[in-house]
């Protein structure tokens, strides 16, 4: 029989060819195996949250993320199963404490950041989608409440890549900043979790800090936070009829009901063993989350962010961060 000889190989003559390159038949790149390296070592017991994070960083600016095209699907999907996961080692009735004594916090920084965040973009004159989805990123839950909000307001890809490029950059900072302030002022841990919870953008960087800094504010932490992340639906609501939008699909975090599963089967059907192998393969999840969002930062993305869109982010992000601070140490002492 003759074959027919081709760039992606030797097929026999009259069999179909598909003209699909199987995965063995390309060669992995130096830039790949670096990163897939990184990637294994941050599976480790040694690698911490903020290391992972820095890591990826480094990897971003000096060799580049090889599978870029897939890193958001990935952080979205590996940090609701570690969030699920982390649900198996906290017990219920500690969480609802938790959750109810962030309760007020939560109303009144949320409320305020949407407003000075409103008022500070008319004055940086920034238009007013990029602006809203900054201020929604930082009263909630960051890239979740942004993701949330944008197809709400219709928001074109650039103003989208500017607001989430702006918590990103404020999310890794947090992770480094927060545990040592905390310590320097000798914040409890139930102090530590409620401010974290406030005052920091995203869940992975929230328990990636809280996890760092103990047991219990880790508990506080991801239980106030999450609690938090349902605001995503009032506020999504409440923009649909601001901007006039009508009806837009929204997207619910059902993942938190998965969690609050997890803790009662925690808190009812306790299985020790079981319950910290989950919860240490949960942490092991949510530090190559971190590695990956820090991969994903690019020198395009911080330079596309501009610096009133910053200017905007960081402002909010100070003052709440101050006034959240304020109010741990004042009420929740």
């Amino acid at each position: 029989m003759n074959t027919i000889v081709h760039n992606e190989g030797v097929r026999q003559e009259g069999l179909p060819h598909t003209g699909r390159k199987h995965f063995l038949d390309r060669s992995i790149t130096t830039r790949e195996v670096i990163f897939i390296l990184a990637l294994a070592v941050c599976m480790t017991p040694w690698i911490s949250a903020p290391v992972a994070l820095m890591g990826g960083l480094i990897i971003a600016q000096f060799i580049g993320h090889p599978f870029l095209h897939l890193n958001h699907k990935a952080t979205h999907i590996l940090l609701q199963i570690s969030v699920v996961g982390l649900g198996f080692g906290m017990n219920i009735h500690s969480a609802l404490k938790a959750g109810s004594e962030g309760f007020i916090f939560t109303i009144a920084s949320i409320t305020g950041t949407l407003l000075i965040g409103y008022v500070t973009g008319k004055l940086l004159k920034i238009d007013s989608k990029t602006s809203h989805l900054i201020s929604c990123g930082t009263a909630i839950c960051g890239g979740s409440a942004i993701a949330a909000v944008s197809p709400v307001i219709k928001a074109e890809e650039k103003q989208l890549s500017v607001a989430l490029g702006t918590v990103f950059i404020l999310n890794s900072a947090a992770l480094f900043l927060f545990p040592f302030v905390g310590h320097l002022l000798h914040l409890s841990q139930n102090q530590f979790g409620l401010w974290s919870a406030i005052a920091i953008h995203d869940t992975s960087s929230v328990v990636g800090a809280a996890g760092k800094y103990g047991p219990q504010a880790l508990e506080v932490a991801t239980t106030v936070k999450l609690a938090r992340a349902l605001w995503i639906i009032p506020v999504t609501l409440l923009t649909a009829i601001c901007f006039k939008t009508g009806k837009q699909k929204m997207k619910i975090p059902y993942f938190i009901g998965l969690f609050i599963l997890a803790m009662l089967a925690h808190t009812y059907f306790p299985m020790e063993a079981a319950g910290e192998v989950v919860v240490r393969v949960a942490k092991t999840g949510l530090t190559i989350t971190l590695f990956l969002i820090g991969a994903g930062l690019s020198r395009d993305v911080l330079k596309g962010v501009g610096v009133k869109p910053l200017m905007q982010g960081v402002f909010l992000w100070v003052l709440i961060s101050g006034a959240a601070l304020w109010a741990v140490m004042t009420l929740a002492a």
